[in-house]
């Protein structure tokens, strides 16, 4: 009797200790450092616990597990209209993260299926406001602005936008060739512009050369015409100079000449005149002083002769 008591009361206590393990292990939780635990007690919030080993009271308490890390979700090609009515396939990646546990439960119920949503309709309103080339050309000011609109209405989910990036914008196939072909002229008038650039360089500095060439050509044919105008003034000088000394040489020997001498090298000179081959006769002007001269010399001639013989004959 003694036997089956015991039996029982084992078998009891293994029960026991089973619906105990049952009850309190799964009530046992342990949270990451990222993770934290929002704790509803009888239906109510008792607070966020975690990181590390949180007690649950079983069948009281329920735990609902909360991510604090940074995390994506992604809009995949949605169709966008521009303000010129242009329709446009964008895909956007937004990135968000938990900041107040107990909000993120308590007040919405699939934050990422609502936030895709509010995503998707502020999306299409900014494109929309938005013209082709800008959508192109702003992706930065379209992140921007998607991020503070979101983060307004995500904030009070206690839910943090930390940012929003346009992975890829995907135009229609003919506004893309449209692109395209823009693209094509705008890299010619480019290349254009610079050829024309590069032309107007080269003939600058071909003018610019040869202007300085002329400069220089001009500058040394006036150093040689100057120093040619200095080598004919010095050769005048000189000329000048050398003309001066010899007529100053005849002024000195024809001055210590009498009469006689100069009309006998007048004489010579008009004989030498006269033997010329040529028929032309020519007359000194003063040819009628030059006899009287000859005449005065002759008579003094006679005189000294006469009174010579006179002298002569008193002896």
């Amino acid at each position: 009797m003694d036997g089956m008591d015991i039996g029982t009361l084992m078998i009891v206590l293994v029960v026991v200790i089973f619906i105990l393990l049952i009850l309190i292990v799964p009530n046992i939780k342990i949270l990451k450092e990222y993770e934290r635990a929002v704790i509803f007690r009888l239906g109510r919030i008792a607070g966020t616990k975690g990181p590390g080993i949180v007690f649950l009271i079983p069948i009281i308490d329920r735990a609902v597990k909360v991510d604090l890390r940074e995390n994506y979700f992604e809009i995949r090609r949605q169709l966008c209209i521009t303000a010129e009515n242009s329709p446009l396939d964008v895909d956007v990646l937004f990135y968000y993260r938990v900041i107040n546990p107990e909000d993120s439960v308590v007040k919405i119920k699939d934050f990422k299926g609502a936030a895709i949503g509010i995503a998707q309709t502020t999306l299409r309103s900014v494109i929309g406001d938005i013209l082709l080339d800008d959508v192109l050309a702003k992706r930065e000011y379209i992140n921007t602005v998607l991020r503070d609109k979101l983060d307004e209405m995500t904030e009070r989910w206690g839910v943090k936008v930390t940012s929003v990036e346009i992975r890829e914008i995907l135009p229609p196939s003919r506004v893309q060739n449209a692109m395209v072909r823009q693209m094509e002229a705008e890299r010619i008038r480019r290349a254009m512009v610079i050829e024309a650039d590069g032309k107007k360089e080269a003939i600058i500095k071909v003018a610019e050369g040869e202007a300085r060439s002329e400069i220089l050509k001009a500058e040394g044919d006036r150093e040689a015409v100057i120093l040619e105008a200095e080598g004919v003034r010095q050769s005048n000088i000189l000329e000048a100079e050398g003309d001066a000394m010899a007529l100053d040489k005849v002024f000195e020997v024809v001055r210590g000449i009498d009469s006689k001498t100069m009309t006998l090298q007048y004489l010579k000179a008009l004989d030498a005149l006269g033997n010329n081959e040529q028929t032309r006769l020519i007359f000194p002007m003063d040819f009628t002083n030059l006899t009287e001269t000859i005449s005065e010399h002759i008579e003094k001639a006679s005189e000294e002769t006469g009174s010579e013989a006179e002298k002569k004959s008193r002896k």
